[in-house]
């Protein structure tokens, strides 16, 4: 099929890579010229595992292409999914639209023939229902412009994986039509046995929020009993070990940390949380909100915990934190909990270095006021206190007794560390809910 992706950010390129990889010809749109140039040289402005090879083979072979002209694909293309972004609005809790608005305003008045749309952006509930009623409206075709709504359940650093071998496809739709349409784009994706639910276009957008909502609430409830977990001397790791055989919990997400963040899980919590305010559920707003504050504790609980370490106040202290991004696998850093630790450290007097494989490009142009080092060891020389900010593999294999540090101490946020080894080694580890020693 052919097949337009527009909006070319951390969803739209990696979906636009994969359904050129399943066969389709694939034209992705974005306003941003430079950013175009630089995917149609087989180049991507983002990280994510296999994304640079499958960027690089089908803009070679002719399979995907990218431009900043909306009407180039506005006859060419059979299905246009929509990938923009829908960030935080004004008010801090609610989605803004304003992208999925705009680049419905921009396409569909150039839609002369039968067509259909499917949304991939995030949104609040009952916003399909209403870009069905403007495209119709303004294209030409009317209603041979049929709305489908596809949540995405990226998970970022596993994108491209996610894209082609998805658990599950979610399809909000109206119509037989738009549902054969459906079935035929992701026709080499469901032949592998990925489930594809077909809803209404509500309960496609409720999935989405209240998949995430629960993951953000799992995340925020091990990170609470992790902190019970160190209070009492308790070890969290067999604690998810016990609680991960019971059939009705299982260990996704269970996984002590500084906190979720990205672009998705943060804002999606939120403007779940504002969805159950709009809809009278106060007690699903209180659980959620619940969730939230437990989670924004997380960077200032993590400076409390470095102090302990150092016993003494972080002021004049030379910190290097190892991560940037906000989990590994991705070079983004939004709402980064590692990155937010390490900004904290900075106000509160520490000299602080951060140290991430793939994330430090990114990174210094949210936070310039901190120091960065590319070379893993470089970046801890002379430092009184190493931390663990993201679960990048490569801090895990790090020699310990290579690193050049000033005072062998380090804070494993995540729990990634042998800390046996790096004990015997002459270091002082501390990590999030386990013993204090081995002994």
């Amino acid at each position: 099929m052919r097949v337009s992706v527009i909006g070319c950010g951390h969803l739209g390129i990696p979906h636009a890579a994969g359904m050129a990889s399943i066969g389709h010809e694939v034209i992705g749109v974005d306003l941003d010229q430079a950013k175009v140039d630089l995917l149609n040289s087989g180049q991507t402005p983002i990280y994510e595992v296999g994304l640079p090879e499958l960027l690089a083979k089908h803009t070679t072979d002719g399979q995907l292409s990218f431009t900043t002209d909306i009407t180039k694909v506005a006859d060419w293309a059979d299905v246009h999914f929509f990938a923009v972004g829908t960030p935080i609005d004004a008010d801090g809790r609610s989605y803004d639209p304003g992208q999925v608005y705009g680049s419905i305003r921009a396409l569909a008045p150039h839609l002369t023939r039968p067509c259909t749309i499917i949304g991939k952006s995030t949104v609040t509930v009952g916003t399909a229902a209403n870009v069905t009623r403007l495209v119709q409206r303004l294209a030409p075709a009317g209603a041979g412009v049929e709305v489908v709504w596809n949540p995405e359940f990226l998970r970022e650093g596993h994108a491209i994986e996610d894209t082609l071998r998805p658990d599950r496809l979610v399809v909000g739709l109206t119509t037989e039509r738009a549902e054969e349409v459906v079935r035929e784009v992701f026709a080499p994706i469901t032949a592998t046995g990925t489930k594809l639910i077909v809803t209404t276009l509500e309960t496609a957008e409720l999935i989405k929020g209240a998949a995430n909502s629960f993951l953000g609430m799992r995340i925020s409830f091990i990170n609470a009993v992790a902190d019970m977990c160190e209070a009492a001397g308790a070890d969290v790791s067999t604690l998810v070990e016990a609680l991960e055989i019971d059939p009705r919990i299982g260990a996704g997400g269970m996984h002590p940390g500084p906190g979720y963040g990205g672009g998705c899980l943060p804002k999606d919590v939120r403007a779940f949380t504002a969805s159950a305010r709009m809809l009278g559920a106060e007690s699903a707003m209180d659980l959620l909100r619940a969730a939230e504050r437990v989670n924004e504790s997380r960077p200032a609980r993590a400076v409390r915990t470095i102090e302990e370490v150092l016993d003494r106040p972080v002021a004049g202290a030379r910190v290097t934190v190892w991560g940037a991004a906000f989990k590994a696998g991705t070079n983004d850093v939004r709402e980064s909990p590692a990155l937010a630790i390490a900004s904290l450290l900075q106000q509160s007097g520490a000299h602080v270095t951060v140290h991430d494989p793939h994330a430090n490009p990114t990174a210094i142009i949210r936070h310039p006021e901190l120091d960065y080092a590319d070379d893993l060891a470089e970046s801890c020389r002379d430092a009184n206190l190493l931390v663990i900010g993201t679960e990048w593999p490569q801090f895990g294999q790090a020699d310990p007794a290579a690193l050049k540090v000033a005072d062998r101490r380090v804070v494993d946020l995540r729990n990634v560390l042998d800390a046996t080894a790096w004990r015997q080694a002459g270091w002082t580890v501390r990590q999030l809910g386990r013993p204090q020693s081995n002994e």
